[in-house]
């Protein structure tokens, strides 16, 4: 199957990254290049786009893509590594950085990666599978405890102590192998008539509490916010995609802390802690897709973008 990918706010995203000729850009979530093509084309064949991606299959595809430009070097990696990444390629600033935390096209319909729960494959989910630890593993060896705790942590799922239950009862019968026995067991857990009255697949919190455990997509982010803006060349911005609640709010509240980090009484008249904005936040309270974008691609509606541009500090860094 080719890696084809539908990119999310293309436009959106690229501009408010400003790409201006012969800056060094990031794409972090590499993906099938959709959003890197467009910043390449921007750049006109000057400055440099380095694409970070951790599953291989991305890379390659990225790479026939995108190879034939002489100013495009793709990386395997985490973007969580950003600062590591680029400094092995004597990289220490950047003039922009996007990522897309979504899951690919390609991921999504590819059955045997276990990312949907639409056709029965191995319990898998990893982004990058080199790694050790996959959906399966979890399922059958974590503790309950853990299982709910990642359940309600990472999908907001109601029924989490009842799926939880299931799981470990169906593990101790025999393992979960596949995606389709996990849903068996969701099903198992939620009552049919509360099945019936939801909008989407039952299934989609757990296997999004699933991927994001397998993959640690949520636990890292906060500093790797962080480390980005600290990469950025006084004027850079960085540009991020969002598909649900847990990691817009974790974006979110990042991007206010650094662009208002004082943490004095609110009563008092004059900022005595020191702390300064490093960013300021672009796009209000966020950019959502067009509703031309969400009926050309369902998969946009989620979507938020954020984003900001770092601010020249007292040491000119």
């Amino acid at each position: 199957m080719s890696f084809e990918h539908i990119s999310v706010m293309l436009e959106e995203t690229v501009d408010m990254l400003g790409v201006r000729p012969g800056g060094i850009y990031v794409d972090g979530t590499l993906g099938g290049g959709g959003h890197s093509a467009e910043i390449l084309r921007r750049l006109g064949g000057t400055g440099h786009l380095y694409g970070i991606d951790r599953d291989q299959d991305a890379l390659n595809a990225a790479t026939e893509r995108l190879g034939g430009a002489g100013n495009f070097t793709a990386i395997k990696g985490n973007f969580h590594d950003v600062r590591t990444l680029l400094a092995g390629k004597g990289v220490d600033r950047i003039d922009g950085m996007m990522i897309d935390l979504g899951v690919s096209s390609y991921q999504l319909d590819t059955a045997e990666r276990g990312f949907s729960y639409h056709a029965d494959a191995p319990l898998d989910m990893r982004m990058d599978r080199q790694q050790a630890l996959t959906a399966r593993d979890i399922v059958n060896t974590w503790p309950e405890a853990e299982l709910v705790r990642i359940l309600r942590d990472y999908a907001e799922e109601k029924w989490a102590v009842r799926i939880a239950q299931i799981i470990l009862e169906h593990r101790a019968q025999k393992p979960l192998e596949t995606t389709e026995d996990l849903v068996a067991c969701v099903d198992a857990a939620i009552p049919k008539r509360v099945r019936m009255q939801e909008s989407g697949h039952s299934a989609r919190r757990t296997f999004q509490a699933l991927r994001i455990a397998v993959n640690d997509e949520l636990d890292p982010l906060k500093d790797a916010i962080e480390d980005m803006t600290r990469l950025l060349s006084p004027g850079g911005r960085l540009a991020v995609l969002t598909f649900h609640s847990l990691e817009d709010r974790i974006v979110k509240q990042t991007l206010r802390r650094l662009s208002n980090p004082c943490t004095c009484p609110p009563k008092i008249p004059v900022c005595i802690c020191g702390k300064k904005p490093t960013v300021r936040v672009l796009g209000g309270g966020g950019i959502k897709p067009s509703r031309e974008e969400v009926e050309r691609n369902p998969r946009a509606r989620s979507a938020m973008l954020r984003g900001c541009e770092k601010l020249k500090t007292q040491d000119g860094q």
